[in-house]
């Protein structure tokens, strides 16, 4: 059950968002059991969003987890996300921020698990 909202201040198409989601659909599974099956992600374009001072090309990817990762699976995913922003909308990967939020409690279809 993970969530990844990503947030940027570029101009996201529709295709390339669709590629997005894609590549992370196969980057998730960098923590193990998580797959795009139960991927849920979210793109927001054309934010507002200032990094060291300038409104270039910048992104943060805020991963929701249920359950926990170990560190180097986190880390393999953060380089993965990185690398997907770079190769899509040319985000220098020093401009992505990835933060990681994770739980014991995720609801779903009427219940929790």
């Amino acid at each position: 059950m993970p969530f990844i909202k990503l947030k940027t201040n570029c101009a996201v198409p529709a295709a390339t968002a669709d590629t997005i989601q894609k590549h992370l659909g196969l980057a998730i599974t960098a923590i193990p059991g998580k797959t795009a099956d139960w991927l849920m992600v979210e793109v927001e374009d054309n934010r507002r969003l200032f990094f060291r001072g300038t409104d270039e090309p910048a992104a943060i990817a805020e991963v929701s987890l249920y359950g926990n990762a170990s560190a180097n699976a986190l880390e393999t995913l953060t380089s993965h996300i990185t690398g997907i922003l770079l190769d899509t909308l040319k985000i220098p990967t020093d401009r992505v921020y990835v933060s990681y939020a994770m739980t014991e409690h995720w609801g779903w279809n009427g219940s929790n698990f």
